[in-house]
């Protein structure tokens, strides 16, 4: 990756955005008054007129949380709201989908559930085992970020199981974490730095040092799909970077 980082689309000018999320070529934001858009070529498009705290993209479908924690799916056109547990964060970037509930507890709902949930019925969670604050899975394991900024990771949270399994935490300190739909892992830390796990491969899936990726400006979140980072600075500038 190099350092070249460019506006691509202010979300709204008076309502910046708050987090992106990109997974199978599609892109979702929030903007800082709870609205959810989706990127159709150069324009947002707004999904609902429901406020959500979260929302995420990826091979398990559209999904978000709203203000009062309630977790929600896009069927049809509008987001169908569940019973069940509630979540502050959560994320469809594999075949299942894994949240962070109030109580910083991580779970896992398994890929038969996320891809046949029509809004109808209480979802069922299974604990990870683990008190996180964000969580991220891809095609090789499991990341997470706890309470106290530090990084984990475990390997076999089998999509169709859910199974949880030990966690190995790994040096750094993030205050997010986000994995791609092909396995690469970012992060931002507290000071706004934008980070790349090397060295991830099935041989080693927790890979071996996290790299800098330098920016034009202090970051919030970012999210990694089809070879493009994108990335919401904190002053809310919604933006994609080169690779």
């Amino acid at each position: 990756l190099t350092d070249l980082c460019f506006p691509l689309l202010i979300i709204l000018l008076l309502h910046p955005g708050t987090l992106v999320d990109a997974g199978l070529g599609k892109v979702v934001v929030r903007d800082a008054h709870s609205n959810a858009y989706f990127l159709t070529g150069l324009n947002w498009n707004r999904l609902s007129t429901i406020r959500l705290k979260h929302v995420t993209v990826g091979p398990a479908g559209l999904w978000g949380v709203g203000i009062n924690n309630k977790v929600h799916k896009y069927v049809a056109g509008t987001f169908k709201p569940s019973t069940g547990l509630s979540m502050l964060q959560v994320d469809a970037g594999h075949d299942q989908v894994v949240g962070v509930s109030p109580s910083s507890i991580a779970y896992c709902l398994n890929s038969r559930i996320t891809l046949s949930y029509r809004g109808v019925g209480s979802l069922s969670w299974r604990s990870l085992s683990r008190r996180l604050k964000y969580s991220s899975c891809g095609p090789l394991g499991c990341w997470g970020v706890d309470t106290n900024d530090r990084v984990l990771f475990t390997q076999n949270v089998k999509p169709s199981t859910c199974s949880p399994s030990g966690w190995r935490m790994l040096p750094g300190s993030l205050t997010m974490i986000e994995v791609g739909t092909d396995g690469r892992v970012f992060g931002v830390n507290k000071q706004g730095n934008v980070y790349e796990r090397t060295g991830i491969s099935t041989a080693r899936p927790f890979g071996l040092n996290w790299v800098h990726i330098p920016m034009c400006m202090a970051m919030r979140h970012v999210s990694y799909d089809l070879g493009k980072p994108w990335v919401v600075s904190k002053s809310g500038l919604i933006m994609h970077c080169s690779s």
